[in-house]
Formats: C-alpha cells, structure tokens, sequence
C-alpha cells in the first residue's frame, strides 16, 4: 500500500527559485562601485551648471538616462513589472529620478560642493533608518553606534571645509536627504525581486513623461550655454550617476542588505571632495586623511555587524 500510494501520489510543484544573490564580498564591490559613481555627481553637476539651469540639467539628465534605460529594456524584451511593484517604482522615481537630482541640484547653485556633501555623509544613517521601518530591519545596537559615529565625523569634516556657515541651501540639501533615503530603501526592497537595473530602468522609462514635459519647459526658459565642462557633467549625471550607478548601487543592496550597503556610502563625501579638489579647484584640509580613517573604521564595524 505504501508503495501505490508513493506512485500516484501527485508530484510536487516546481517552484521557480529566486535570482541567487551575488557573494557578500562581490555585493559590497557592486555597492562600492554604485558609491565611486555617486562621488563624482556633485562636481559633474557643478560643471553641468555652467552649461544648464538647474530645471533644465535636472529634466535632461532624467530624459537622457530614460533613453537609455527604455533601449535597455526594450532591447531584452523584458516584461513589464508586475502591477503591485508600481508604487515602489514610483517612491524609486520621486526619490532618485526626480527628487533628490532637483533637490541637490537647486543647492548647488550657492553651495560648495564640500558643504552639500553633508548630504551624503548623513544619507547612510537615514537610509538605514528608514529601512529599519520600511522592511523591518533590526540593525544591531553596535551597528547603530558605528554608524552615527560615522556620519558625525563626515558631518563635523564637511562642516569644517565649508567654512563652518550654514547656508539658504540647507533646507534643499535636507529634503534631499530625505527623499533619497526613501528611494533607495524602496529599490533596495525591489531588488530582491527583480535585478537591480530593471529596478532604477523601470523608474526611469515610469518618470519619463514628466522628465520630458520638464526639460520642454525648463529649456525654454533657462538659458543654454553649451561648454565642454557643461555637456560633460550633463553626460554623467545622466549616465553614470543616474543609471550606472544606481544599476550598481541597488543590486549590491539586494546582495548584502540595506543597513549594511548604506554605510558604505559614508566614504562618497570624502570622495567627492578629492573629485573637488582635482576637477573644481576646491581647497581640501589636512583633516581628509584623518577622517578617512575613521570613516574606514565605522565602515569595517558596520559590515561586522
């Protein structure tokens, strides 16, 4: 009886499994790499202001990256994303298309590049926080401690190199901040789902329509002087730092996790103020070694947490 019962018994159902996530090491090479091209995004974005207004550098650099993402996709013939991965490819766009490229990019106009990097040594925190309460992930009470040891050295650094002086640009820099940790918590989540570049293509094709109705408008009313420097940045803010690099940064999150991936980025600041120092000019203390240091400190915690 045993025997009949195991033969007609009905087979099991064959489960397509998950995309196998990359090796902890490779993921956190993947998200380093995501952070190598996030450090160049403010200088690119000064030099593309020589050429853009902020309206017109922020709508082209999502048009331009949507083009390229939208041939991506159509040339793989990848399906559509599912109808309930929409809103999280909408917080995707708001946050990393529209949001913090407009947001950043309006500060520039009278910020430092060294003062807006106070964004980014302050966006490893908030994206682990909001991770902690968007998918429930409980980092540890030393990961914490690390963490905002971390974003406190980068602060106090890039505080220092600005001169100390708060300026009218905080207030773009801190919804930047927020609406950017947003986004990439939602990608983050996503990425364990789909790979991470159709995550970043897919908001870029979704946000395409109002990136286009925006550089309409913005080109014919901002003025454009097309310089070297100008089409330059414009070319990589649109394609290394909004898609490249976003392709990078969200599947390394999906490998190695958000809190973890997110701390890596506590490095961009010091990053982008050697990009700074070497393609604006910009004057760079004898403080960046010792912050470096510590930095790679809270770092090394962080991942061990």
């Amino acid at each position: 009886m045993r025997a009949q019962s195991s033969a007609t018994a009905t087979p099991p159902i064959t489960v397509t499994a998950p995309e196998p996530r990359e090796p902890r090491l490779m993921g956190s090479g993947l998200a380093a790499l995501g952070v190598v091209a996030f450090s160049l995004t403010f200088p690119a974005t000064a030099w593309g202001l020589e050429s853009f207004g902020p309206w017109s550098l922020t709508a082209v650099r999502g048009v331009l990256a949507a083009l390229v993402a939208g041939g991506c996709l159509l040339f793989l013939r990848v399906p559509l994303p599912a109808r309930r991965h929409l809103p999280g490819l909408a917080v995707v766009g708001a946050g990393t298309v529209l949001g913090f490229p407009l947001l950043s990019t309006l500060a520039l106009r009278t910020s430092t590049t060294a003062h807006a990097a106070v964004v980014v040594g302050l966006l490893p925190l908030t994206t682990a926080a909001m991770s902690a309460l968007r998918v429930g992930v409980r980092p540890s009470r030393r990961f914490w401690t690390a963490a905002l040891a971390g974003a406190a050295a980068v602060v106090v650094f890039t505080i220092t190199q600005s001169g100390g002086a708060l300026t009218r640009a905080d207030a773009y820099l801190f919804a930047a901040l927020l609406i950017c940790a947003a986004g990439y918590t939602e990608g983050g989540r996503l990425a364990r789902v789909m790979p991470g570049w159709q995550v970043i293509g897919w908001a870029l094709v979704l946000c395409l329509p109002l990136s286009a109705l925006g550089a309409a408008l913005a080109l014919g009313h901002e003025p454009v002087r097309l310089t070297a420097h100008g089409v330059a940045g414009l070319l990589w803010v649109a394609l290394g730092s909004q898609f490249l690099g976003l392709v990078l940064w969200y599947r390394g999150m999906a490998a190695v996790g958000i809190p973890r991936a997110s701390q890596l980025q506590l490095a961009q600041p010091l990053l982008t103020l050697v990009w700074s120092a070497l393609l604006l000019g910009e004057h760079v203390t004898a403080a960046a070694p010792l912050t470096a240091l510590a930095v790679l400190v809270c770092i090394a915690v962080t991942q061990r947490s």
